[in-house]
């Protein structure tokens, strides 16, 4: 049975909105058109739709086509209005003040991750910081991981296999590429209670992260820290362990003000 045509327009909207989100310099017609497999007219019609309703651009007459600031003014203000920025901010703040480095959280919306505050403790010398908004790749990340060893192993893979390991390619080169070294790692995660990767995400990256725990069980967000190996090192990690896990509880404990964690909950 073939999808009604409105959901086929909204699903082709989506997914240009997601391909441009990772091309802040902008895109070509031709070229986004070919990358989403959409006839070219197609493409055109609804990137006019977009330009037309503000959350797109075109840079220069007939040239590329790029995202305006209103999508990523509608999720800052739906998550001003969850109170996730209210409830998060202070406690990240504080961590990222006693670590030195980045320290996010992600929070769990179905099966996937997905970054929504940061704060950067780093004042000088190397800074790690990536996007934010983004899916966190769960395989090779240590947000992903803090999130995976609270699960079984059977959910574990399948969230995974579905999201697809990361290539040392493209990530880094400490990355897993197999469940049963994932698993490995996981287990480890679990006998420490946090969660620690060094160059599995980026090279020369180290990240350590915990899981927010919904009554001790289901986690509904992670919290994570991140910086360059030469400073966040193994024994630096364990030292700052006890205090990113008790930041986690921390928020836990204060999530249930946020209806934003309680639609979490209740997935």
């Amino acid at each position: 049975m073939n999808p009604p045509a409105a959901a086929g327009t909204v699903d082709r909207v989506l997914r240009i909105l997601e391909t441009l989100a990772g091309a802040p310099e902008g895109m070509p017609l031709a070229a986004l058109a070919d990358e989403l497999a959409l006839p070219r007219s197609a493409c055109h019609r609804l990137l006019a739709d977009l330009v037309r309703c503000g959350y797109a651009q075109q840079l220069r007459a007939q040239g590329d086509y790029a995202l305006t600031t209103k999508l990523a003014a509608v999720g800052l203000g739906f998550l001003g209005s969850a109170g996730i920025v209210d409830i998060a901010q202070p406690i990240i703040d504080r961590v990222a003040a006693a670590s030195g480095e980045l320290v996010r959280l992600a929070l769990v919306d179905g099966d996937r991750l997905t970054f929504v505050a940061k704060s950067q403790g780093a004042r000088s010398g190397l800074r790690y910081d990536a996007d934010m908004g983004i899916d966190v790749r769960l395989s090779c990340s240590a947000g992903g991981h803090a999130w995976l060893m609270t699960l079984s192993e059977e959910r574990a893979t399948e969230l995974v296999a579905k999201q697809g390991f990361g290539d040392a390619k493209t990530f880094g080169p400490k990355a897993p590429v197999s469940f049963r070294a994932l698993i490995a790692i996981l287990e480890q995660d679990r006998q420490r209670g946090f969660s620690m990767i060094s160059e599995m995400y980026a090279p020369g990256m180290t990240a350590m992260a915990a899981p927010v725990l919904r009554r001790g069980r289901e986690a509904i967000a992670v919290i994570t820290i991140a910086g360059p190996m030469q400073r966040l090192t193994e024994a630096r990690m364990l030292e700052l362990g006890p205090s990113l896990v008790a930041a986690a509880a921390e928020l836990a404990m204060a999530s249930a003000t946020s209806p934003l964690f309680a639609s979490a909950r209740q997935r």
